[in-house]
């Protein structure tokens, strides 16, 4: 039994996953951050499970990769997507029945996500570190526009419901899925403290981040991820 208790866990991943884009298409989009949290949560402990358990199959890592497709792929995309449409009620011009086509951009974010896992998996460099910004880091930002749609983004509000900030976020957003950049992993191989120190600091302050901020914590967690990893970059150069 202790064979399916990692697909188990991704395949509950996936399921959070689908749940969100229902949602985000039913006039739930607030329930989206929520969901994808909890998936997180199954996309993290999965891998971790199967080492624990010493199941680990070639299954496992595509079942998990499928998965992370809809999770940390089509839900940004769907994010974004819903938030272009928000954007054009605040727009002078009038895009009428066209929004839809004028919104369809945001699942370029999708299409360079799925890019961005197909790369992964082959990628052998990729073990102990991400080369490029991760899937789930970038859902985290969409998801933090959220925010803006719900009208609790404070100061960041009109930023994020403008059209062209959103435009802009398509490209920046697709060229860190599939660059050179390196960025830490996230993930930790066990449940200790030690050797888990960084990782769990860094996972306590984006806790901080959602309890003060709320939804716009996780843009703002993305943030700091995409920041803290090109800090760390710069300083192991400067060290070599």
């Amino acid at each position: 039994m202790k064979q399916y208790i990692p697909s188990m866990l991704t395949l509950s991943n996936l399921f959070l996953g689908c749940f969100a884009v229902v949602c985000s298409f039913t006039g739930k989009l607030s329930w989206a951050p929520y969901l994808v949290f909890a998936a997180g949560w199954f996309d993290m402990f999965d891998g971790l499970a199967a080492r624990r358990l010493g199941t680990s199959s070639e299954l496992g890592k595509q079942l998990d990769s499928l998965a992370d497709m809809v999770t940390f792929g089509l839900v940004p995309g769907v994010v974004l997507f819903q938030m272009l449409l928000k954007s054009f009620e605040y727009q002078p011009v009038q895009f009428s029945d066209n929004m839809v086509l004028f919104a369809m951009p945001a699942f370029i974010v999708t299409l360079f996500s799925a890019l961005r896992l197909a790369k992964f998996n082959i990628d052998t460099r990729q073990t102990s570190g991400f080369l490029g910004l991760s899937t789930p880091a970038c859902t985290m930002f969409f998801l933090g526009l959220i925010a803006a749609h719900n009208g609790t983004a404070g100061f960041l509000n009109d930023l994020f419901l403008n059209t062209i900030f959103l435009y802009a976020c398509i490209p920046v957003f697709s060229f860190l899925l599939v660059s050179e950049i390196p960025m830490f992993a996230a993930k930790v191989k066990s449940l200790r403290w030690k050797g888990n120190e960084f990782i769990y600091t860094f996972g306590f302050s984006c806790i901080a981040l959602l309890c003060v901020f709320g939804v716009l914590g996780l843009a703002l967690g993305a943030i700091a991820y995409i920041t803290t990893s090109l800090i760390i970059n710069k300083m192991e150069k400067q060290q070599a």
